[in-house]
């Protein structure tokens, strides 16, 4: 909506506060308070499935510690008894036998497992990302003219997708992991309490690596993703109709293309930073795991030598080291898990900060505890009235000059009132108030007498309809376009807003008539067309007020002669307020406001202001 980039060149300007509030919302690794327990919190409404995921854990990992327990007695009880004679074959049997429905109940419970892991996973992933968007709909118009479309878009995709496996997997992992690993060691222990030293001496130097190269990773993680971002605006700014047209018209192509390829190379760089940072670190536990149980059969050849010179018989059996190699990859194996784990929470804590960072922001425009519902009585709806407003833009200079200098007016319900005036002398920032879509620095806006930030937003927003110089269209049918006014409208109630809106007999010779798409920002149709469409929507909507943001100023006469029809008859019964550039759309309002610098310098009808001599009639001079 035009509305929102403020009165020309002196709402549009970019303050030093701007750029600074810009860096902070792109900085790669903010500081966020409590992000472990925030992202614990986001499972708090699936604790019931996350208390049969730990049970299904808690079984499988258990079980997971009893096949090279059974191992051992194939060996020692199964095929070499001590008692020899040969295979004991109905023992082996049944051990065999146990093994197998082992394997059986544990694939099921991994099956189960995994079902519930996943859908829970996604299920928060999806609470967050839902969250997310509803978030950023409550902030403030302000908040988007400053900040990039691209950068939004990237936070609720790559932001949330690059944090979805974490969410999906990672309580399983650690629930699952931690407990093999504990019951692991205790079947070491109980086993040989000398191999397992030997086994896992070297573990804390490990883990202490490990910390080290998740503080890198997720250094690396942080930058990727302010990469990710930058790529997504310029996608969203180069591939637009917009852009794409821009750039074919002055030649850009080639210049686009290299500033992506130039952002495309240092995501390729970022990524295989951020995969090899911790290649050394698992080439290094690759060694050890597989170093360790060569290490146990030596150690487990010279206790057997030591006892059996000391005429002993040796407490470790074929049996006892085929039971504990395997059991002891039973620990490293979930003890490395863990440490990718670990590496990925590192990773992925700069994705949930900058989540969290953007759910921390707070609206500087909020509904008070006790707001009001705004009057439909006879005499206030549609009432405006501004009191001794004065306007900066948020973040602006306050010692700069105001947008809005000490403005004071008042309209009548079904008054038709312009704004005229050069552009950046402040009107269209005078039709942003209006909504509260920013809030006035000081002085009053009122709606129906009351001070608009006591009524409800929302309810406020019912009753005011804007139609701006560039309506935007979606990529949808030209009725779902009408109907995003009033999803519950009949299609009787759409056509006769189409009807109003003059726009009827042109979508009925369309082939598809009311199913036409109109395609990226409505390109497919005419400017006059997308604009009594925008019409005709805010007619559906029935609005007590109408703000008409220099709705024709962008047409060329014969299709502004044919939407000023339909706003003529769009402003009966309605209080209306013309921000205008052409005068000539205007001369039949009740009252003009002359708008100069942020202030009111002149009013009255066409023809008071014609005879006053004064700006109005130098810029009407300058028009005609």
């Amino acid at each position: 909506m035009s509305m929102g980039g403020g009165g020309g060149g002196r709402g549009t300007r970019v303050s030093g506060g701007d750029y600074k509030a810009q860096r902070k919302l792109n900085e790669s690794a903010p500081k966020v308070e409590n992000l472990g327990s925030r992202i614990a919190e986001l499972f708090r409404p699936y604790r019931v499935p996350l208390a049969v995921i730990i049970v299904l854990v808690l079984i499988s990992a258990a079980l997971g510690i009893v096949p090279p327990l059974i191992t051992q007695r194939v060996f020692d009880d199964g095929l070499f008894p001590v008692e020899g004679g040969g295979p004991n074959l109905p023992v082996l049997g049944w051990l065999v036998a146990l093994m197998i429905a082992v394997f059986v109940v544990s694939s099921v419970l991994g099956v189960v497992q995994t079902y519930f892991t996943t859908r829970v996973g996604n299920r928060v992933m999806g609470d967050l990302r839902v969250r997310l968007f509803s978030h950023l709909q409550s902030m403030e118009l302000g908040f988007f003219t400053r900040t990039k479309t691209g950068v939004i878009q990237s936070r609720l995709q790559n932001d949330v997708g690059g944090v979805a496996n974490v969410l999906t997997n990672t309580v399983s992992n650690v629930i699952g992991n931690t407990v093999t690993v504990i019951a692991a060691a205790v079947a070491m222990i109980l086993l040989s309490w000398k191999l397992t030293i030997i086994a896992v001496i070297l573990m804390p130097v490990l883990v202490i690596a490990q910390r080290r190269v998740g503080q890198i990773r997720a250094r690396i993680a942080g930058k990727t993703q302010e990469s990710l971002s930058e790529m997504t605006a310029i996608t969203q700014e180069a591939l637009s109709v917009s852009g794409v047209l821009l750039a074919k018209t002055y030649s850009r192509q080639t210049a686009e293309t290299e500033r992506y390829a130039t952002e495309n190379q240092r995501q390729i760089s970022l990524q295989v930073r951020q995969a090899m940072s911790g290649q050394v670190f698992f080439a290094l536990v690759h060694v050890f795991l597989s170093a360790v149980p060569a290490i146990v059969y030596l150690v487990s050849g010279w206790l057997i030598v030591r006892a059996t010179d000391q005429g002993l018989e040796s407490a470790i059996t074929a049996g006892t080291i085929v039971a504990f190699t395997t059991i002891q990859s039973r620990l490293l194996f979930p003890l490395m898990a863990l440490m990718r784990v670990a590496l990925d929470l590192q990773t992925s804590s700069a994705l949930f900060a900058r989540i969290f960072e953007y759910l921390d922001l707070k609206p500087s425009i909020v509904d008070r505890a006790d707001a009001l519902e705004p009057s439909d009585a006879p005499g206030d709806a549609g009432r405006i009235a501004f009191e001794d407003v004065v306007f900066w833009y948020p973040d602006s200079d306050k010692n700069d000059p105001p947008i809005i200098d000490h403005v004071s007016f008042e309209v009548q319900p079904g008054e038709f009132v312009a704004f005229v005036g050069a552009s950046g002398s402040g009107k269209t920032t005078i039709g942003s108030l209006i909504p509260r879509l920013y809030d006035v620095g000081a002085g009053v806006v009122r709606y129906g007498g009351v001070d608009v930030r006591d009524l409800k937003q929302e309810a406020l927003m019912e009753r005011i309809g804007v139609v701006s110089q560039e309506p935007y269209l979606f990529h949808a049918s030209i009725e779902d376009n009408l109907r995003y006014a009033r999803p519950d409208a009949t299609r009787g109630e759409i056509e006769a807003a189409a009807r109003l809106a003059n726009i009827h007999e042109t979508i009925e010779s369309f082939a598809d008539g009311y199913d036409t798409i109109v395609g990226e920002r409505g390109y497919r149709l005419s400017g006059g067309e997308k604009q009594r469409i925008a019409i005709a929507r805010v007619l559906l909507k029935n609005p007590r007020v109408l703000v008409l943001d220099e709705a024709t100023s962008a047409l060329d006469t014969v299709n502004e002669r044919i939407v000023q029809h339909a706003l003529d008859d769009a402003r009966e019964g309605r209080t209306t307020i013309a921000i205008a550039h052409r005068l000539s759309t205007i001369e039949q309002a009740d009252r003009i406001y002359v708008v100069r610098a942020g202030r009111i310098v002149e009013q009255g009808s066409h023809a008071e202001l014609l005879a006053a001599g004064g700006a109005y009639a130098e810029l009407y001079a300058q028009q005609t």
